[in-house]
């Protein structure tokens, strides 16, 4: 489960209301409420319930809308300006906050995009947070990696088009057939039976250039996107702990000056 952060002031009205809703109970009942939720729209889905069960699986969902709008409307009162500060938080309200736009006519297509709201189960669960944020913050090396493979796929894509359009114009008869059969021989999706063995009966070492390209885009490239992602979660990890530990400090420092400012204001008032 996650463990949620307090941004305001000990012993503020504000901050109760924050440890309130940071309690492992509400965050568990949240988390039920969302997979509940999840197994309704899937529910909605099915005409037959539907005729039977409609009204109250409208219901429900709307009850259970109405409890994430009310987390939602007690943060911000909380928080104030700062609740929207926090990347996770807005999450929260713009996915909330799509149920609220009437779904009729030419926005029909907002009431598919309740299914959104299981994506909140990303917020609560502290390890999914935790994969998504390392994710996100691979980014900028999974940049580069990518780059890589466009590169290799344009070189392969002009050597295989060079070699095999005249035979198979099917599959390599441009750069944009070449380069999309390739991506089907980089995913191994019948790329021996259907393309790689026609292509040997005509060109007899073309294994060569297909077992080479499989090597390198399927087994290498992936191999450094996963390094990529691995090495990206550590170092959040690693970060995160260092968070975790300043927070910690300065709320035992607060504490401390809590108790000072109260001590004194107990010597002033016996004098």
């Amino acid at each position: 489960m996650t463990t949620t952060h307090i941004h305001t002031v000990p012993g503020s009205w504000q901050y109760r209301i924050e440890s309130f809703m940071a309690h492992s109970w509400i965050q568990h009942g949240l988390v039920f409420l969302i997979l509940l939720n999840a197994a309704i729209l899937g529910l909605e889905t099915s005409t037959d319930l539907m005729q039977d069960w409609g009204e109250v699986l409208h219901w429900l969902d709307h009850g259970i809308l109405g409890i994430f709008m009310t987390e939602i409307v007690v943060l911000i009162a909380a928080r104030k300006m700062h609740y929207f500060s926090d990347p996770w938080c807005l999450f929260d309200f713009i996915v909330v906050g799509i149920a609220l736009i009437p779904a009729s006519g030419s926005l029909s297509v907002l009431r598919a995009l309740r299914v959104l709201r299981v994506l909140r189960l990303i917020n609560k669960v502290d390890s999914m947070r935790k994969v998504v944020s390392g994710l996100l913050s691979s980014l900028p090396g999974l940049g580069s990696v990518f780059g890589l493979i466009i590169i290799i796929f344009y070189v392969a894509a002009v050597i295989a088009t060079n070699l095999f359009s005249k035979d198979f114009p099917q599959w390599f008869g441009d750069m944009g057939s070449s380069a999309y059969t390739l991506f089907q021989v980089m995913t191994l999706e019948g790329w021996s039976q259907e393309i790689a063995r026609p292509v040997m009966e005509v060109f007899p070492y073309a294994w060569v250039f297909f077992v080479m390209f499989i090597l390198i885009a399927t087994f290498i490239i992936f191999n450094l996107f996963i390094a990529v992602i691995v090495d990206s979660i550590t170092a959040d990890k690693e970060q995160d702990l260092k968070d975790h530990q300043q927070f910690d400090a300065i709320q035992q420092e607060l504490q401390s000056v809590h108790a000072e400012l109260a001590h004194v204001r107990q010597l002033l008032e016996r004098r």
